[in-house]
């Protein structure tokens, strides 16, 4: 168990409530922080590495985006910043492609972070969600359902 010192837990605890919510299409989950990009994504590192995962690599998504997008004559700027976050739980992947082999497709998980241009102020959270069916079929995905919304709400809430 991780003790986190006072202040953190109540700036946690206060941010949690300003931190907005959608889902998107039934498919994606998209948080809102005011925060800026470095510090959610700080943030968001923190929150995988305390509940003892382990981040297998960060992708620079904007770079990578701008990069090709002049190859192929689409100059129009996506994101200001975008980093997608991959990251394992030994425990969580062997209980779910133990019950059922397909869902390797789930590993890694992936967590994102992106500003936009046109919403400078704003930094955005965002993962795939477990459909409902999942969840309702299957106690670790469920778990996994949960692990991934407490990590974006973590990242988001800073």
């Amino acid at each position: 168990m991780i003790i986190q010192p006072w202040w953190r837990a109540c700036a946690l605890s206060v941010a949690i409530v300003f931190a907005s919510f959608t889902v998107v299409a039934g498919e994606y989950a998209v948080y809102e922080s005011e925060s800026s990009f470095a510090d959610v994504m700080d943030a968001l590192k923190l929150a995988i590495e305390e509940r003892g995962m382990y981040i297998n690599n960060v992708m620079h998504m904007d770079e990578m985006l701008d990069r090709t997008g002049k190859d192929l004559g689409m100059d129009e700027q996506i994101y200001s910043n975008a980093h997608s976050v991959e990251f394992c739980s030994a425990v969580l992947s062997r209980k779910m492609t133990a019950e059922d082999p397909v869902r390797i497709v789930n590993c890694p998980f992936i967590i994102s972070v992106y500003t936009l241009p046109d919403q400078p102020g704003t930094t955005f959270v965002a993962h795939r969600l477990i459909s409902d069916a999942e969840t309702e079929r299957s106690a670790v995905m469920r778990e996994v359902a949960d692990m991934l919304k407490a990590v974006a709400e973590g990242a988001s809430s800073w």
